[in-house]
């Protein structure tokens, strides 16, 4: 079960979200997008081909033989039918013949066959759909046997005809039939909504554009090569680099699609949108026009990112939109209003900080510890080069929020990191610099063989008090080397779960780097992996990940998610290490926290409601089926309602009044199904749930602080050579 870290996402999944139309009709006389290769995409299959074979710029090149081309046609089925739900057994006889010619297809420049199976996973599709809303005109369903609806099909045989695929989806149509009714849903209202979802779900595919399907393939062949190596054509690199920068340049609204509507589902503080004040949470976009004079394009049914794109422009440009209030109702008056571009930045997804207080223990003092929440490490690469003095960085946003928890007086710092999927390397660095005085964070081998040692080099820290590094198995990458080199220079204690194990560095590679005047990025970029990092101390964090210091009950197995689920990630290895500091040795400390630290997980509620949760859904994932016995399923919803009942019983008793919305029951809906209005607000209420995690490895900290300040002798075994420029101790 190949699974990528939480930065990136299933091209197939992205396309499907939203997906206006290049037309073909069909033979039922719908419309359907033309499907077929193009020769830039025989271009930019080739120039791929070029850099991934080439060990000059492929850490692991590998050439076009038989087992590639065996890996591109195993991995591109699996990104159009992962759960073997279209395909038969015939099908893939058929595809037969493509399995060892998909190598040379790529080398070639030649996609043809990847399109010519598409065009047979979309007229599986279609069937499919066909059949499961015939089913709903029936919906006889029996939900009192013993029948079972087994989901994860990803190793299961391929159906060997129609009728085994009638049966595959008469019970899925059934388990979606039964959570709804479960919901509370009627059977008109039932019916109407997987009516509308199915039918969508063959929209979604017939929109996909010959771009889309080129992505899948060429990324099959990428994933093939290397796990972390991607093709993004011209609007993904747009997308990647926003989310990097954490800036663009728009109206600053967060988009979705509802039905054949792009609604708005936030708007961002800050932005031309937030500062003009018409538009809010549900209006319907319906038109955009460029310009305060241009002519409105009705975008209605059109797919978000196109959608997007027509909005999206250079700042101080103008857009003019025509909108339907969110109160109005589909059939409500249009309304028009012209907004100014600007450049919006996502503040939602910079470094955040928090405090708690840690209540006095015995004749230990109440503690402050300040937690900073960094969900990526992201810097403005282009801000940068403009303007060296001033440009979106996660280390700068860090240091100014250290500066702030000086002036608060905190006793110590948590980092947490937890599903940080990385970002940038040169974050890492200049993040460790900010807690250690100098020395080397990183070290880079290349596919030659040459190691280069990534160093801080600026005197003094930001913090030079106690740290702590929260991380979970969605921790990676960048996240990792910061957390080993904490590790590694005794310089924090790192709680959590073992990471996610990606010791691999990745380069972007523009396929336009010489574009012809007046042309805009025609080919995109290939992220590339480009050599292996290794810990100050010689070991990689390779499939192994950074083992905590003080973990928590896994919330994921290894085998279930991160590096080592991948069959062709690179094996753990070390090289030598490189002279650094050494803090302190948190060894001798660990028996006590672990002590203190099970000691107060037992009192902790939700510490322990949040244990019992992940027990109870590893449990139930490891069936891999989901009864379709109403009563089984009902007793099982009881059980969940009632619990959710008693706890937010006992949270109120204390004194925390949670918003029901923030642990609402299972609608049976489907995100884009859900009213955007109240979905967001349930979104915005989950995110103030209590966070037993990061609550506790403040208190963790806080032992650590008591433990050394009180114990001489401890602290003399832990902290033996303490820099000056550190301080854990006083």
């Amino acid at each position: 079960m190949n699974r990528k870290p939480p930065a990136f996402r299933s091209l197939l999944a992205a396309f499907l979200l939203a997906v206006p139309l290049a037309l073909l009709a069909r033979p039922d006389g719908k419309d359907q997008v033309a499907i077929a290769p193009t020769a830039d995409q025989a271009t930019i299959s080739k120039m791929v081909y070029g850099a991934l074979s080439d060990s000059r710029l492929a850490y692991r090149p590998r050439p076009a033989d038989d087992a590639l081309s065996e890996d591109i046609f195993r991995r591109y089925l699996e990104s159009l039918d992962r759960n073997r739900q279209f395909f038969t057994a015939a099908d893939i006889a058929r595809f037969e013949p493509y399995r060892h010619q998909l190598g040379a297809a790529v080398r070639q420049g030649d996609p043809s066959a990847a399109f010519a199976m598409f065009a047979v996973y979309r007229e599986r599709v279609e069937q499919r759909v066909a059949y499961a809303r015939k089913l709903l005109d029936k919906a006889a369903f029996d939900f009192g046997g013993k029948e079972r609806w087994d989901y994860d099909r990803e190793e299961a045989p391929w159906a060997a005809d129609g009728a085994a695929l009638d049966e595959l989806w008469r019970k899925s149509v059934m388990n979606d039939w039964l959570r709804l009714k479960i919901a509370g849903k009627e059977p008109a209202e039932i019916r109407k909504t997987l009516d509308k979802r199915y039918a969508q779900l063959a929209r979604s595919v017939n929109e996909l554009k010959s771009e889309d399907v080129f992505a899948l393939f060429l990324n099959a062949y990428t994933a093939s090569v290397d796990p972390h190596t991607d093709y993004l054509n011209p609007r993904s690199a747009e997308n990647f680099n926003q989310q990097m920068s954490l800036s663009l340049e728009g109206i600053g609204a967060q988009l979705q699609r509802q039905d054949d509507f792009v609604v708005i589902r936030e708007i961002i503080p800050g932005g031309p949108a937030s500062l003009d004040g018409t538009l809010k949470t549900g209006d319907r976009i319906v038109g955009v026009g460029q310009g305060k004079s241009g002519t409105v394009e009705d975008v209605i049914g059109w797919r978000i990112d196109d959608v997007v794109g027509k909005i999206r422009g250079a700042k101080g440009t103008q857009v003019k939109l025509e909108y339907i209030p969110a109160e109005a109702g589909i059939d409500g008056e249009h309304r028009t209003l012209t907004l100014t571009r600007a450049r919006v930045q996502l503040a939602e997804q910079a470094a955040k900080a928090k405090t708690y207080t840690i209540p006095a223990q015995g004749d230990m003092p109440a503690r402050l510890i300040g937690v900073i929440e960094l969900p990526t490490f992201y810097q403005d690469f282009e801000g940068r080069r403009r303007n060296g003095s001033d440009y979106t960085s996660a280390t700068r946003d860090v240091a100014r929020l250290l500066g702030e928890f000086k002036q608060k007086g905190v006793d110590g710092v948590v980092l947490d990191l937890r599903n940080n999927g990385g970002g940038s390397l040169d974050e890492a660095v200049q993040l460790s610099g900010l807690f250690i005085d100098q020395g080397p964070v990183v070290q880079q081998r290349e596919s030659g063989g040459r190691v280069q040692v990534y160093s801080d080099r600026t005197p003094g820290v930001a913090w030079d008090g106690p740290l702590a590094v929260l991380v979970n198995r969605g921790s990676a990458s960048a996240s990792e080397i910061f957390a080993g080199a904490m590790q590694d220079y005794g310089r924090a204690l790192v709680i959590g779960e073992t990471t996610f194990g990606k010791g691999t560095v990745q380069n972007m590679l523009d396929l336009d780097r010489w574009p012809a005047a007046g042309e805009g990025p025609r080919y995109g970029n290939v992220k590339l992996t480009i050599a292996q990092f290794f810990r100050a101390d010689g070991g990689s964090t390779q499939n192994k990940g950074v083992v905590p210091d003080i973990a928590y009950p896994l919330s994921v197995d290894a085998n279930e998610f991160g590096e080592s689920t991948y069959d062709n990630a690179l094996p753990w290895t070390r090289i030598a290490g490189v002279p650094h500091a050494r803090y302190g040795n948190f060894a001798p400390l660990l028996p006590q926290l672990q002590r203190l630290h099970a000691g107060r997980i037992a009192d902790d509620l939700e510490f322990q409601w949040w244990s019992e949760d992940v027990a109870h859904y590893r449990a139930e994932a490891a069936k891999k089926y989901l009864s379709l016995n109403e009563a089984e399923r009902r007793a099982e919803r009881d059980r969940q309602e009632a619990q959710r009942k008693e706890r937010q019983a006992i949270r109120k008793q204390r004194g925390l009044d949670l918003d029901p919305l923030a642990e609402d029951a299972d609608d049976g809906l489907t995100a884009n199904e859900r009213d955007v209005v109240s979905d967001a607000a349930r979104e915005k209420a989950a995110e103030k749930r209590p966070d037993p995690l990061q609550r506790e490895a403040a208190a963790i900290l806080a032992d650590a602080i008591d433990l050394l300040q009180h114990d001489q002798p401890l602290s003399v075994q832990v902290l033996p050579k303490t820099a000056s420029a550190v301080r854990w101790a006083d």
